[in-house]
């Protein structure tokens, strides 16, 4: 029993590192998007390629983190807990999020290229108002994800549900 506690500390312990590094990208990349939003309001023409292109790496970056190596690994963990009321609510948050990841690939499509960039240089703060809206959903069905199909399943949410006498939430 206690190599299979150990074993499991093992397993859902990188997830959790995992989890703290993702989120720790998204901090990142949330202080450079309201840099580059504030660079944007105080004067849009000085705004160069070079600042776009750091903020679409890290945006890109953060949402291929999600979607190659979170959501998987968190569906993993519901498939080994058999719990499958998880992994409904995952199907059905994972197609909201693609909405938004479609939104972001768009985004670095139109700023992808200098040619593109410059020609949709004035577009841009509505671009990252779009943004905006399309990560505050985004970060919301993510931390729902998180919560459902990772901290329902930590070895201390068990005990504080037995201690506070409640049912995991969806």
């Amino acid at each position: 029993m206690l190599e299979d506690c150990k074993n499991a500390q093992e397993r859902w312990g990188g997830v959790h590192q995992l989890i703290d590094r993702w989120l720790a990208e998204r901090r990142a990349l949330l202080t450079n998007f309201r840099e580059l939003q504030e660079a944007c309001d105080a004067d849009l023409e000085a705004l160069n390629k070079a600042r776009i292109d750091a903020f679409s790496e890290l945006l890109m970056d953060y949402i291929s983190a999600g979607h190659f190596e979170v959501y998987p690994q968190l569906r993993a963990e519901a498939e080994a807990f058999d719990d499958n009321a998880a992994l409904a609510l995952a199907d059905s948050l994972l197609q909201r999020l693609d909405m938004s990841t479609e939104l972001v690939l768009a985004f670095d499509e139109d700023y992808g290229s200098a040619t593109r960039c410059e020609y949709y240089m004035s577009r841009l703060p509505a671009w990252l108002d779009r943004l905006q809206k399309g990560l505050t959903e985004r970060f919301s069905l993510e931390d729902r994800l998180i919560g459902r199909l990772h901290a329902a399943h930590a070895p201390d949410a068990a005990s504080a549900e037995l201690h506070a006498g409640s049912s995991p939430r969806a």
